[in-house]
């Protein structure tokens, strides 16, 4: 007899339906033969074990049959451990178990306990997703999933606990009479929340330079290099960098949510990234690592900082080749990883704060102390992060050592809050002009949210030029800085977007010739500081 249900297999951040096919036919001697066909993976495989010990748990009894699963389309790969809840349902359903007959309009993962109690899977979100683009209207999950996909609207969320749990549900269904509620969460009331943070910059002294030059980097979404001696505070700073954030929107949240899921990251009792993500990985991480990979890929550090931000501290301390990888994504905002029987892309549009040393000592132009290297000794450790790299930061400010009066000093600094209503507003103001930008483009289509750009970082040649028109005087200065420091047409294009945030956070219309010369000063330090 054969029976049907649905599941659903995530490649990259997306998830597709899958057919789980059970037929059981003959009596055989011994026990049961369990067979699993459509490019299962290890995990899929040892399923038999797990499904076979929870059906027997939960009370039921199979007789000694040839079982046949198939998990179609047979030419995706299948991996996880989340279709031991169909292809049990399944079993059941073949051999009469169950009431109901047809669960097209069901959707059924998890993985089985040899108990038969129910265990959380990995990208939920997505699956979630792809339901409701399929138009399937129940999805029936481990209560430990449920509000990671109870955010999506449109599909009813049936938390279980148990197969047992499972089949009464379901044979409510075949009556058309469940008793279960679907599990509603308030994804709004989740985003309002008011965000705390463990860092505030009010315990920054001193460091005024640095504190202006990452207000513009938070207004602008731009990336930033913190240059300076041991013990000035440049990793300080840097975690104090999201308390100044613009709040994630719904969009944005739900596009994180999709990559912790997938990745296994995901805080199953949240149920929603509320907070943009601060990844600082260890500079013994590998290219793999930060950028993604595995037989199956699967997301990197660039990935889960997505929306986010991805503190690299010591910069020259990470192989050559790991902080090479960066480039693609530093660029695009997105990561493709290609393999022999796939290619997938990951997004990773993050804000990207760095932090090093000027020196290996690590008092090159320091005032207090005298350094101790070479100059061939200082040109390789700095040569460690190529000149196209350093192209990519829009940002490089010197971070000096704070001087005894200003540790000392009783005057209170100025605080996260008062900073960051500053970057608020700035980014409000991106976000009308874009606005307005996008719905002229594409005359209210459904491509505007997809295509829309909402921080001056995310600009491209077009939008720079439409909003970032100069004056003589400006145009003059500009003209000069590239030709006396030797700058190349992207950090071109990036002092002009520095320019324009700097302009938003003094509510200007016009970037003025104040705007262009601060962005220039922010350009230093990778032609000038070493020289």
């Amino acid at each position: 007899m054969l029976f049907k249900a649905l599941s659903a297999a995530v490649y990259g951040i997306d998830a597709h339906i899958i057919d789980v096919e059970v037929d059981f036919s003959g009596i055989v001697q011994k026990d049961e033969t369990f067979n699993t066909v459509g490019l299962p993976d290890a995990a899929v495989r040892e399923s038999r074990d797990r499904v076979r010990a929870a059906i027997k748990n939960s009370g039921f009894d199979i007789p000694p049959t040839r079982i046949t699963i198939n998990l179609a389309p047979a030419d995706l790969k299948k991996e996880g451990s989340g279709f031991d809840l169909p292809i049990a349902i399944g079993i059941l359903g073949a051999y009469g178990s169950l009431h109901i007959k047809d669960l097209s309009d069901f959707l059924l993962v998890g993985e089985l306990g040899l108990d038969g109690t129910l265990r959380a899977v990995q990208g939920m979100l997505p699956i979630a997703i792809a339901a409701r683009a399929k138009g399937i209207r129940n999805l029936v999950i481990p209560a430990s999933n449920a509000r990671e996909a109870a955010v999506v609207e449109g599909v009813n969320v049936y938390p279980v606990r148990s197969l047992l749990e499972v089949r009464e549900l379901l044979n409510q269904a075949a009556f058309g009479a469940i008793a279960a509620v679907p599990l509603r969460v308030e994804t709004g009331a989740m985003l309002d929340e008011m965000q705390s943070f463990a860092h505030d910059f009010k315990d920054v002294r001193g460091q005024q330079v640095a504190k202006r030059a990452l207000e513009v980097a938070a207004a602008g979404g731009h990336n930033i290099l913190m240059i300076g001696p041991p013990g000035s505070g440049k990793t300080m700073l840097a975690k104090r960098l999201p308390s100044i954030l613009a709040p994630l929107r719904f969009e944005e949240a739900l596009e994180t949510t999709k990559i912790h899921s997938v990745a296994g990251v995901l805080n199953g009792e949240d149920g929603l990234v509320t907070h943009r993500p601060f990844r600082s990985p260890h500079h013994t991480i590998s290219d793999a690592g930060l950028i993604g990979g595995g037989a199956v890929p699967r997301p990197g550090e660039v990935s889960l900082a997505h929306n986010g931000l991805l503190f690299l501290d010591e910069l020259p301390e990470f192989p050559r080749n790991v902080l090479e990888v960066l480039r693609q994504p530093l660029e695009d905002g997105v990561v493709t990883i290609a393999r022999a029987s796939m290619s997938l892309s990951f997004p990773a549009r993050f804000m990207l704060a760095a932090a090093m040393n000027p020196c290996p000592c690590g008092y090159f132009n320091d005032k207090s102390r005298e350094c101790s290297c070479t100059p061939p000794l200082i040109q390789r450790y700095v040569s460690k992060v190529s000149g196209p790299l350093l192209d990519r930061i829009d940002i490089h400010i010197e971070v000096p050592a704070v001087q005894y009066k200003e540790l000392r000093s009783g005057t209170a600094a100025e605080g996260s809050a008062e900073i960051r209503r500053r970057v608020l507003a700035a980014r409000e103001r991106q976000h009308l002009r874009f606005a307005v930008k996008n719905a002229e483009r594409t005359k209210g289509s459904a491509r505007a949210a997809s295509q829309a750009v909402y921080s001056n970082a995310q600009m491209n040649t077009q939008q720079i030029r439409s909003f970032c028109e100069l004056s003589t005087d400006a145009e003059r200065l500009l003209e000069r800085a590239m030709q006396q420091q030797g700058l190349s047409a992207r950090a071109h294009d990036r002092i002009l977007k520095v320019a324009r945030t700097i302009a938003d956070l003094d509510a200007a219309e016009d970037v003025a010739v104040k705007h262009i010369a601060e962005a220039i000063q922010y350009r230093t330090l990778d032609r000038s500081y070493w020289s």
